[in-house]
């Protein structure tokens, strides 16, 4: 019959075909009653290394690819997922990981202080270990502050490991951290290559779970691999992509602390070196409470202050000027940490990015 109102006729109506048959498409996920519960422990261009049955005396390793009903979901070492399909280990076996648990914390990154894409670096790690040299590479102070905020926004401890302490002295940073709340342990290489110190590290890794930051250089490696004596085996096991007879890791790697006379294991998650730490993922009101120092003193503040160099009659300013400070207050070490504060929330705000 013509439709007189628009001069067609139903004959001339063509529809699409449907090419995935005529079934209806739902947006309802398979339940997946059966799945297994693993620990993602390395990451390689979209395959996962899954410790199935983790800390169990059943646990075994399995190689997994993410279940497309997990979309654009991002699966990072340290998850706890649950994974469906062949889930023995063998040679060529391929197991699916179908759901990621809620995470305790979260450690992200973005490229710059501008940058609003983040990057989710390890996920459920209880403490950060911010690595640096004393010496050789100069130490980094503002990158160390990048590292604490980010750590803190992530709902984790602290740990500021200086190596090299054979090359240059460690008090100085010793008080400028601890008094702030972060824990420092220092080590040194002995002439024989071992490290001294390396039992203060463990028993400040032991029980939990730790992911190591620094930028190239810092003696991370050394302390991975005396932490974990087989862990280039380990490495090699979970596919971190190599070349040129070392191992360039382009992801963190979840490594096994084994116990050793008194101490308990751990797991340390090992993660390629830094050259910046952005932080625009970090909301600006979470920044000072990551000064723990400063932020007491910024309750005195005026309402609506920016705590920036320039802003009137801000508490900071008498804070480092030494106002109702003690007569053995270290004023210069004040100042250096307002100044550390000020000069990431200026970059935050998408100012000055010199780390």
């Amino acid at each position: 019959m013509r439709d007189r109102d628009h001069g067609f006729d139903e004959s001339q109506v063509r529809m699409r075909p449907n090419p995935h048959g005529s079934r209806p498409r739902t947006k309802r996920h398979p339940e997946h009653g059966g799945a297994e519960p693993g620990l993602v422990i390395g990451v390689d261009r979209g395959r996962y290394s899954v410790l199935i049955d983790a800390d169990t005396s059943t646990e075994h390793p399995i190689t997994a690819m993410k279940a497309r009903e997990l979309g654009r979901e991002r699966v990072v070492v340290g998850d706890r997922v649950d994974v469906v399909g062949d889930t023995s280990g063998v040679d060529g076996s391929l197991a699916r990981i179908v759901r990621i648990d809620e995470r305790t914390t979260t450690l992200r990154r973005s490229a710059d202080d501008t940058d609003p894409v983040e990057r989710v670096l390890v996920a459920n790690a209880e403490q950060l270990v911010i690595v640096t040299a004393l010496a050789d590479p100069e130490p980094r102070p503002r990158m160390i502050d990048r590292c604490v905020v980010a750590a803190y926004d992530a709902g984790m401890e602290v740990l500021l490991c200086l190596t090299k302490a054979d090359l240059a002295d460690a008090s100085g940073y010793r008080a400028r951290y601890e008094p702030v709340g972060v824990d420092v342990v220092v080590t040194a290489q002995r002439p024989d290559g071992s490290i001294d110190g390396i039992d203060l590290v463990r028993t400040a890794l032991e029980g939990r779970s730790s992911v190591l930051v620094g930028h190239s250089g810092v003696g991370k490696s050394t302390l991975v691999n005396a932490l974990v004596p087989d862990a280039a085996r380990a490495i090699g096991h979970v596919n971190v992509v190599t070349g040129r007879g070392r191992h360039t890791s382009s992801s963190a790697v979840a490594l096994r602390m084994p116990p050793l006379e008194g101490h308990r294991g751990g797991w340390v998650i090992d993660t390629p070196g830094v050259r910046s730490f952005g932080l625009a993922h970090v909301r600006v009101e979470h920044l000072l409470a990551a000064f723990q120092d400063l932020a007491e003193v910024a309750e005195s503040c005026p309402r609506g202050c920016t705590h920036l160099e320039d802003s009137p009659d801000c508490e900071l300013d008498t804070w480092a000027a030494g106002g109702s400070a003690p007569e053995n207050a270290d004023l210069p070490a004040r100042a250096a940490r307002l100044e550390s504060f000020r000069r990431l929330l200026t970059s935050r705000n998408g100012g000055d990015t010199d780390r």
